[in-house]
């Protein structure tokens, strides 16, 4: 499965190079998640934040080579900081001018890489992720390393356990040839975030997996399937890395050169079209925390099925996310609702349309209303 051009396939034998995407706006979060403090820099499902616990699963240092994160320009010092905290071992930071996706983020990190090591392997892992079973995620990083080491880009497919309709999908094919072990199987089809019912066919069938978002593949790898299927992404990424300058602890990528890089994620400009991508079935307690309903149903919860935080008092409430930042928040006589309040705004939403709340922060932009 080697790959020709300027950026051939080595088999890595050292060790793996970790990398946290904190690019996002968790904008499904608000009102607590915030442009200026988005939901990877909270500490949203314990004491820890997101981007900590993600760092964390990196730290053994037989295993991984110092951490790089890519993030927004507008969050380095937060982000330097909460490394700071966790004693993460002379990291790299790479900042964002602009925010442009994961697709351009990939390709910056692989190049960036590849400057260390020829047959650099990457752990491309966003940072606002939960996973419950540490031990059982490295292990599945382990089952996949052949098959990256030798061409394959693989993804990790979670066993769906419930017929989610707020992740993709991944349909599973016959196990790869040429990998040591059985677990790791070719991609048959990608799939887009299906209706309900398409949801619970899936899950039925025992065929369709989960797509977490992250990724195990040799720097090479991903950047001959980019030049192939994404070249605009991966020639100005080059441009702005190459451009880039070392200010203190971070390394700013050029602003008018990464500009121009297309908006993609790395899934629509490279995993859907090549041919070798693949997947290791997984089940290691992961949560994509992408909405309040995921923290609903992730937190322990009382015996009318509610989950309170903060100052919050309730009556005849089931059902129900409640938290407050602030104020006394009192709730009676509702069920399945979600209430975050800050200092600076409430929100009341029905626990089943919590993924409309990025509307109303597209409202709050376009009409200038602030508190974004």
């Amino acid at each position: 499965m080697a790959a020709g051009g300027p950026y051939s396939v080595t088999v890595a034998t050292n060790r793996i190079f970790p990398i946290l995407l904190s690019g996002g706006a968790g904008t499904r979060l608000w009102p607590l998640s915030r442009e200026k403090r988005p939901k990877q820099l909270l500490p949203l499902t314990g004491e820890t934040t997101l981007l900590q616990q993600t760092a964390l699963r990196a730290a053994d240092a037989d295993r991984f080579e110092p951490l790089t994160v890519i993030g927004s320009l507008n969050h380095r010092f937060l982000i330097a900081e909460q490394l700071r905290q966790i004693d993460a071992q002379s990291p790299t930071i790479v900042l964002e001018p602009v925010p442009r996706n994961t697709g351009a983020a990939a390709a910056v990190a692989a190049l960036l890489a590849r400057r260390s090591r020829p047959d650099a392997l990457l752990l491309i892992m966003p940072a606002d992720h939960r996973i419950e079973q540490v031990e059982a995620f490295l292990a599945a990083v382990d089952a996949g390393i052949d098959a990256a080491s030798g061409g394959a880009l693989v993804l990790f497919g979670m066993k769906p356990n419930a017929p989610a309709t707020g992740y993709g999908y991944i349909r599973a094919g016959q196990a790869l040839a040429s990998a040591a072990t059985n677990k790791v199987r070719h991609v048959a089809a990608f799939v887009e975030k299906p209706d309900r019912e398409t949801a619970e066919g899936y899950l039925q069938s025992g065929e369709y997996l989960w797509n977490s978002g992250i990724f195990l593949l040799s720097a090479g790898a991903l950047l001959a399937e980019m030049a192939r299927h994404a070249p605009e992404i991966l020639r100005h990424a080059q441009d702005a890395l190459e451009r880039s300058i070392r200010d203190s602890d971070f390394l700013r990528l050029d602003e008018a050169t990464f500009r121009l890089c297309p908006s993609v994620s790395i899934d629509h400009a490279v995993m859907e079209r090549t041919r070798h991508a693949a997947v290791v079935p997984a089940d290691f307690g992961w949560t994509d925390v992408g909405s309040w309903s995921t923290l609903w149903d992730i937190a322990p919860r009382d015996a009318a099925g509610n989950s309170l935080l903060g100052d919050v008092l309730v009556e005849s409430t089931r059902g129900s996310y409640i938290r407050s930042e602030g104020p006394l928040v009192a709730t009676v006589g509702v069920d399945d609702l979600v209430v975050v309040a800050t200092a600076d705004a409430v929100l009341v939403a029905s626990r089943q349309h919590d993924q409309e709340i990025r509307k109303i922060v597209e409202r709050l932009r376009a009409e200038d209303l602030g508190r974004t």
